[in-house]
């Protein structure tokens, strides 16, 4: 094969590879970065907070807390976009996770950050279960890490999505 067709396809195939890569993210709003994944949501702050505590309350989870440090930060003079914090939780779940590895209970409860970035876009965030494995060495826990994965990902979709 000649040299200036094989760098055809070469070039070709790149670009191709590069195209799929683009709309498979475009596609995809789930990123994952530092132990967080982050859902695009579609909704402002409060509904993606609000939807995200009735579906936590749906399956019987308890919501603990519900933090506007948007409002905080306006109560002592500082402006801070959109921004919330919801903990939640269900012994049932947690536990677990931290008989496999004890230290993990000061990642719990969990956590779900709701934010407004500098584009107008409102992001619902959370800690990546896999991501707590690594982080407190646990062991022997793949299931109960997977039923974390798996619950999370559901609430922060039904938050999230339209």
């Amino acid at each position: 094969m000649d040299k200036p067709m094989t760098m055809k396809k070469t070039i070709l195939s790149l670009f191709a590879t590069l195209i799929v890569s683009v709309t498979a993210h475009a596609s995809n709003p789930v990123q994952a970065d530092n132990g967080l994944i982050s859902l695009k949501s579609h909704h402002d702050v409060a509904t993606t907070a609000d939807r995200l505590v009735a579906a936590l309350k749906e399956k019987g989870m308890t919501t603990f807390a519900r933090i506007k440090h948007s409002e905080a930060a306006e109560n002592v003079g500082i402006t801070l976009r959109p921004t919330e914090l919801v903990l939640f939780g269900n012994p049932k779940v947690g536990s677990p996770l931290m008989v496999c590895q004890q230290s993990a209970g000061i990642d719990l409860p969990q956590k779900a950050l709701i934010t407004q970035d500098e584009h107008g876009l409102v992001w619902l965030t959370y800690n990546d279960p896999n991501y707590l494995k690594a982080r407190h060495n646990i062991t022997g826990c793949d299931e109960v890490i997977g039923k974390i994965s798996k619950a999370l990902n559901m609430f922060a979709t039904k938050a999230t999505q339209q």
